[in-house]
């Protein structure tokens, strides 16, 4: 399948990253498909590609001794090296006895590769995590076309004042390719193969489909040896229809007919191969946040729409996974040094992303309506008697064109205009 080049915010990272010290090894994560293999040829043209996915090759690579690396291969991107995870330690050799040669080490296993990158390659590599694509990055055409920062991205770097905001999405120039992105995200998700231009969107779900019988048939294989698939399905099916929902382990136990340290365990492979993320609660002890019920976000409503086997249709608990997902993936692109809560008090307040800086919190509330009042805002009053730093601004994303300043604290605004 001939997939449409987007480009990537990371891309500027990754090359600056690649002239330093620990840019000698460069290791990439991320779920299988998010364009992991295509970006790093796309940025390192000179090096050679070698797929340890192969099991004759790897064989023949894990002879290979430091000194046949270091004149056979002083430049290569060892694909799917998680499979063969004794090559990282030929790579710590050559590091470590020559100056000249450099690696890419690409990886679909979080878990599986970075246990091996942080037991042997510590102090030695950079690690790129690579999610699937941003508004703003589907906004490109090819690798050429500047990633620009969204409304979102512009704040959290202090490059944008409230106070600059449009008084309407209609009034931005780019609103009509900005919304077009955002309603194939909403439709399809954001794995690069999907926003192939010239694909049918039955072919997108036929995509969509595949991918999720190639995580169950291949990926877990990488993490757990299961007797039967059925259990972890059951879990599958159960988080996609609860996705932007509190998770209790022993709840979902009983649903399933598996016992409660089981769920946890198959939540932790979720996670770890990139497909969903958990929202720890926000407390102003520190503590508690690791042992309060947290909120459990797919991270691609395409792969939603694939388990669930449905289209064109999404609910409110939906539509706030994929914006926190957005956010989320966002914020790992500008590699921000943030971290992200929900919040629920003992007097029914509830809101779905607490943005933590070191100088502050954003708090963000996402409704899927056309249009907002603000009665829809009335969880985010009050809050800053509750956190324990300075609240910076909230925010109520949603499908409202126009931009409303409830007070000075509290603004609605478009979600693909803050996020496009």
């Amino acid at each position: 399948m001939r997939v449409e080049m987007k480009n990537r915010r990371l891309k500027e990272f990754i090359k600056e990253r690649s002239h330093s010290k620990t840019g000698r090894i460069i290791v990439f994560t991320g779920a299988r498909q998010t364009g992991k293999t295509t970006l790093s040829r796309h940025l390192f043209p000179d090096y050679t590609y070698l797929s340890i996915d192969d099991p004759i090759l790897r064989t023949r690579y894990k002879q290979l001794t430091a000194s046949q690396w270091n004149l056979q291969y002083p430049k290569a991107i060892l694909d799917e090296v998680q499979k063969e995870p004794a090559l990282i330690e030929s790579i710590k050799s050559v590091y470590d006895q020559w100056t000249g040669p450099r690696y890419i080490l690409l990886g679909s296993s979080q878990f599986l590769l970075l246990e091996k990158v942080k037991e042997s390659l510590a102090g030695r590599c950079s690690i790129f995590d690579l999610y699937p694509l941003t508004i703003p990055e589907l906004c490109t055409n090819s690798w050429d076309d500047e990633v620009q920062d969204s409304v979102f991205q512009q704040l959290i770097k202090d490059k944008l004042s409230v106070d600059q905001l449009l008084p309407s999405f209609l009034f931005d120039e780019k609103m009509t390719q900005k919304n077009e992105a955002w309603t194939h995200y909403t439709q399809f998700g954001a794995y690069p193969a999907v926003a192939d231009k010239d694909l049918s969107n039955s072919e997108r779900r036929d995509w969509l489909k595949n991918y999720v019988r190639t995580y169950l048939e291949r990926d877990l294989r990488d993490l757990a040896s299961f007797r039967e698939l059925e259990p972890f399905q059951k879990l599958q099916n159960y988080l996609a229809l609860n996705t932007g929902n509190l998770v209790n382990a022993s709840a979902i136990a009983n649903q399933i007919g598996v016992s409660a340290k089981t769920v946890q365990r198959y939540i932790n492979y979720f996670e770890i191969s990139y497909q969903t993320i958990l929202l720890q609660s926000w407390s102003r002890n520190k503590n508690k946040r690791l042992v309060k019920t947290p909120k459990i976000h797919y991270l691609d409503n395409g792969i939603v729409q694939a388990v669930l086997q449905k289209q064109d249709t999404i609910n409110g608990n939906e539509f706030e996974s994929l914006v926190v997902a957005e956010m989320y993936k966002q914020l790992k692109n500008i590699q921000a040094p943030v971290n992200l809560f929900h919040l629920r008090t003992h007097d029914g307040k509830e809101i779905d992303l607490i943005v933590e800086l070191q100088h502050g919190y954003y708090a963000i509330e996402i409704k899927m309506a056309d249009k907002v009042r603000t009665y829809d805002a009335r969880h985010l009053s009050g809050l800053s008697e509750i956190l324990d730093k300075p609240l910076l601004h909230s925010f109520l994303l949603s499908n409202d064109y126009d931009t409303q300043h409830f007070d000075n604290k509290t603004t609605a605004i478009h979600v693909a205009y803050f996020l496009g």
